[in-house]
């Protein structure tokens, strides 16, 4: 298994967020936010200047593209802890 990000950040925003926080798994860039919105996870008018933004959201996805765990919220300061995605993920195996 590997993290992967999607943002509607250019990749030269997402690159330099990864370098300043470390971040060594990629971010993808969905500027005009086509696959957050197949997600129903984007948020209108969330963002700086009123910009729309991707909701938070994490999934675990298998190997076969099942989605086998989510975690949604409204608040961009809310994410799963670690330990939940770890034990999520170990019960895929």
């Amino acid at each position: 298994m590997r993290p992967v990000a999607i943002s509607v950040d250019t990749p030269e925003v997402s690159r330099n967020l990864a370098s300043k926080a470390g971040y060594t798994f990629p971010i993808l860039s969905d500027p005009t936010a086509e696959t957050i919105r197949r997600y129903n996870l984007l948020h209108k008018g969330g963002g700086p200047e009123r910009s729309d933004i991707a909701r938070p959201a994490e999934f675990l996805v298998d190997s076969s593209g099942t989605v086998r765990w989510t975690n949604f919220t409204e608040d961009v300061r809310i994410r799963a802890k670690a330990d939940e995605m770890l034990a999520a993920a170990r019960g895929m195996k």
